[in-house]
């Protein structure tokens, strides 16, 4: 049972860096993209409706984010909070596309969607969290 727990857990690692490491080249490179004015992306997000101040705030979060996820075993609740963030980016994204563009152009959220998802499930496999854990009741 030792080898096949060492061998879940191999592969479970080797699931969540492979999925860090996507979502933090795709994340990152929107990140840096809507900090730099990038054009394309630029033009998208705001043809999706979202005001210039709003481009700027979503890149540095995604770049925060992204600093954060990539600091191996620290962080842990603040990871939380990125993942948090990340789905509510992509959540918005999907619909604000099926809205305005029509669903093919949803094809990168629900690809995204399904990236973290999984990426999400390997890191509460690897860093289970307790919530009683110094919670706060009142």
């Amino acid at each position: 049972n030792l080898k096949i727990k060492i061998m879940n857990t191999k592969t479970t690692k080797i699931i969540y860096w492979t999925g860090i490491i996507l979502t933090s080249l795709w994340f990152g490179a929107s990140g840096f993209f809507e900090l730099t004015s990038n054009p394309i992306v630029w033009g998208i997000t705001q043809q999706l409706g979202y005001p210039a101040h709003f481009i700027y705030i979503l890149g540095v979060f995604k770049v925060a984010g992204v600093i954060t996820l990539l600091i191996p075993n620290k962080l842990l609740r603040l990871k939380e909070w990125v993942f948090a963030g990340v789905f509510f980016d992509i959540i918005f994204a999907f619909f604000s596309k099926l809205a305005v563009l029509g669903f093919p152009a949803t094809i990168d959220a629900i690809i995204a969607f399904a990236m973290v998802s999984v990426t999400y499930a390997m890191f509460r496999e690897l860093y289970s969290v307790n919530y009683s854990k110094n919670a706060i009741v009142g």
